[in-house]
């Protein structure tokens, strides 16, 4: 069956489990219900998607139409990640605007046939934070960044999945900040080997949606809504997610899949939001960072890089104002 077909919001509470609870939220995300027996976690609806998902489409048709009578109130601060392990955690670059101005911060040029073929690197996923959980820095000098993206949740997909399959392979978007330790990344990639300890654990908004629940402003394999990022209060970037992009998720995943199948809960990002217009702000502090240069302001009036009390909200709003994913709010902190 094609993923696009049930509208569903998924959570994951926390029930002191490594995995937490599945529960279905409704779409005021005032009530929320465990399902139990149709699926115990998010990984075991994924692993069963085409039996689970309608399973999970009936029973939140049901509740609606009791108006969630007797349903728990749903807590954004008990949720975990929606899958607090996942099996796989990819994440591409697709924003021309943030390639440009990345690797002009690097000094680099940007990578041959980057237009033609999607820029993937793999992260840790053994361990994906709640939304609210505390950014934790060893150090501020290692130059503490947030990054606002739109991930994808993929089912089972085979090994050279056309276009059609890829699409038909997206069961849940979610919403990301994907920390970065900007100090430490040119040394990482000098060595010519890519990240890993300037890239620690990312996290998640607490729902995830199907894309047939985002209505129109799911399109073209892409989530064509503003990304609304603030740090400590005050407005830093409005960038939207569908604009200016080189590739699509279901190009990313069709790329990810030419070597290799995917398996059920595997987790793609399609890198950090970022239009051109700079009225439109910017998703990371680094981003920022290099507009001011190009603009001539001096290195000690640049953004500065997150420290210790520092809070930063992500959060995407339909036209109407209603949240997609919950927010993320999270401050940043010593061990």
């Amino acid at each position: 069956m094609s993923t696009l077909s049930p509208a569903l919001r998924l959570a994951t509470r926390h029930d002191g489990s490594r995995d937490g609870e599945l529960v279905i939220v409704s779409s005021s995300y005032r009530r929320c219900m465990p399902v139990p027996r149709i699926a115990r976690t998010l990984q075991e609806a994924l692993d069963n998607w085409s039996t689970t998902a309608p399973q999970l489409e009936a029973c939140c048709q049901r509740l609606d139409a009791c108006g969630w009578a007797s349903c728990e109130p749903f807590d954004p601060a008990a949720a975990l990640a929606p899958l607090p392990r996942a099996y796989q955690w990819a994440d591409a670059s697709v924003y021309r605007n943030h390639a440009r101005l990345m690797y002009q911060w690097r000094r680099e040029p940007i990578p041959d046939r980057y237009e033609t073929e999607p820029l993937v690197y793999q992260g840790g996923s053994d361990v994906m934070l709640a939304g609210t959980a505390p950014i934790v820095g060893l150090s501020e000098a290692h130059g503490i960044d947030f990054e606002a993206e739109i991930a994808v949740v993929t089912t089972d997909v085979p090994l050279g999945a056309t276009l059609e399959q890829a699409r038909n392979g997206i069961a849940l978007v979610a919403l990301v900040n994907d920390v970065s330790l900007r100090g430490l990344i040119p040394g990482e990639l000098a060595r010519g080997f890519g990240f890993y300890q300037s890239k620690p654990a990312s996290s998640f908004a607490p729902v995830a949606v199907t894309p047939a629940a985002l209505g129109h402003a799911w399109r073209d394999a892409m989530l064509h809504l503003p990304v609304r990022v603030e740090l400590n209060g005050e407005l830093f970037g409005t960038p939207n997610a569908g604009e200016e992009t080189v590739f699509n998720f279901a190009q990313i995943i069709a790329h990810l899949t030419k070597t290799r199948a995917l398996c059920a809960g595997t987790i793609v990002g399609a890198g950090t939001i970022s239009n051109a217009d700079p009225s439109t702000g910017s998703a990371c502090v680094t981003e920022a960072r290099v507009r001011q240069a190009l603009s001539g302001w001096p290195g000690d009036q640049q953004q500065r890089y997150l420290q210790y009390g520092d809070r930063i909200r992500m959060e995407v709003l339909t036209e109407d104002g209603r949240s997609v994913f919950g927010a993320i709010d999270q401050t940043v902190m010593n061990t």
